[in-house]
């Protein structure tokens, strides 16, 4: 593909050969860096970089926590009685507790919970890149938890798109060539061009990350998340790594896509400020659901501060 085969011909500021790895549902670019191997791995277009080191009514009835549904959007996503418990030797870890959740369609809901209390786990098993230890999800109607690693790759590449508090653009490639990785591969994308002006960054099509601020490189991010038309948009502390400035102007591209696209839209936050952005704020605690309410007046992002 053209953008992958513009990661493989163009040099990084790095030490050693790199190489290309493809399989059927995941692609792999491995780049000996300095010492420290980074690992982009396209799982159904999601990038991970490391280094060495009727039934929605009835979800309502039973989680005593949920918000009411919003009558006029139909519903994304389901989970009921989700648990995820990780295990290392004999030690357990609880992450989750029994978690009942309904997503409905245009839908910004804000997750709010201190660390550890679960939020990356369900971002992670509603995403498909996990899977719970009890309990079911449901995309539609089509359950999820049932599914073979395949069909969840697929799952995730043509109705999911992911937002990290750290951007994970490739180095090598334009802003245009980064949200390119994700239409490639899409069943119906919409251009790299019009992803990028949908967040403000028709102008800055071929800059490289290296000529981006913080802020534009995280639109570029979000740009690549929205560009394969996603039900679903999850964004882990999009804004954790930027200043307040930078943050709301990431805040405004998320709430445009949101409304012009109609994804259901969750973002995990730290900062308790952002949550009068949102349609819902869900608040976790101990792996578990505290509180679920909708707030009757989102602001806008420009009026939120912190």
């Amino acid at each position: 593909m053209a953008a992958i085969a513009a990661a493989r011909n163009r040099n990084f500021n790095c030490k050693g050969n790199r190489r290309v790895v493809a399989t059927e549902t995941t692609q792999r670019v491995h780049v000996p860096c300095a010492g420290a191997i980074v690992q982009l791995a396209f799982a159904g277009a999601v990038m991970l970089i490391s280094n060495q080191e009727g039934r929605y009514s009835r979800l309502c009835s039973k989680g005593k926590h949920m918000a009411p549904a919003d009558p006029t959007r139909r519903a994304v996503l389901r989970a009921e009685a989700i648990s995820k418990v990780y295990r290392t030797g004999s030690v357990a870890v609880q992450a989750l507790q029994s978690v009942d959740l309904a997503l409905q369609e245009q839908e910004m809901v804000v997750l709010l919970g201190a660390s550890g209390s679960g939020k990356s786990t369900l971002l992670n098993i509603l995403g498909g890149l996990d899977r719970p230890s009890t309990g079911r999800v449901w995309f539609r109607d089509q359950e999820l938890t049932t599914l073979p690693d395949a069909a969840l790759t697929r799952y995730r590449r043509d109705n999911v798109g992911f937002v990290f508090q750290f951007y994970n653009l490739v180095p090598s490639l334009t802003a245009r060539e980064n949200v390119a990785l994700v239409t490639e591969i899409a069943a119906h994308p919409m251009r790299p061009e019009e992803a990028l002006e949908r967040v403000g960054l028709g102008q800055r099509l071929n800059h490289f990350p290296a000529e981006l601020s913080g802020g534009e490189q995280q639109r570029v991010a979000i740009a690549r998340a929205i560009a394969k038309r996603p039900a679903l948009l999850l964004c882990d502390e999009p804004t954790g790594a930027l200043d307040s400035k930078t943050g709301i102007t990431v805040l405004e591209a998320l709430v445009e896509v949101n409304r012009a696209l109609g994804a259901a839209t969750v973002l995990i936050t730290h900062n308790a400020a952002i949550q009068a952005i949102a349609d819902r704020v869900i608040v976790m605690a101990d792996g578990r659901i505290s509180s679920d309410s909708r707030n009757p007046s989102p602001v806008a992002p420009a009026q939120v501060s912190w």
